[in-house]
């Protein structure tokens, strides 16, 4: 199981098992949680040793999604997600793209859904700079946040 924690934080528990684990990046708004993204993230955490999952705020996924997400509070989703099995850590980013963090972060290897292509993954040409490595991960055709609420909204 995760820990749902701070940037701060987070940055000084990397730094001290930094040595000899490969620390695996991604982000995501992660509203309502599915099987898509439990495969996703099983995928990412199989590349390396740490696994640490960036979520957008209530107030960026308002920017990136609309007035009517997230469907869930930011801290509902960051217990869910540190919940997980596959989730080492998990902390809360404010801006609209995680350009910053994983600056901060300089993970080995930075993951994405296979809905983005490795050109459009942010952070990509930071990572692959020094040497890390850029997956854009299998998509499960039909299971998407968007789908669940628009099904729901059928009934």
């Amino acid at each position: 199981m995760g820990q749902f924690t701070t940037e701060s934080s987070l940055l000084e528990k990397i730094r001290d098992s930094r040595t000899d684990k490969k620390v695996v990046f991604t982000n995501g708004c992660f509203d309502l949680l599915h099987i898509g993204h439990i495969r996703y993230l099983q995928a990412a955490k199989a590349l390396g040793d740490i696994l640490i999952v960036a979520l957008n705020t209530d107030t960026s996924v308002k920017k990136l999604k609309g007035s009517t997400r997230p469907i869930q509070t930011e801290n509902d989703r960051a217990e869910i997600l540190a919940a997980l099995e596959c989730v080492d850590y998990t902390f809360l980013f404010n801006e609209e793209t995680p350009e910053r963090v994983i600056h901060l972060i300089k993970p080995d290897i930075l993951a994405k859904g296979g809905d983005w292509k490795i050109e459009q993954i942010v952070g990509a040409p930071f990572v692959q700079s020094y040497g890390g490595q850029v997956y854009s991960l299998p998509f499960v055709d039909g299971k998407s946040t968007t789908r669940l609420i628009e099904k729901s909204s059928q009934k």
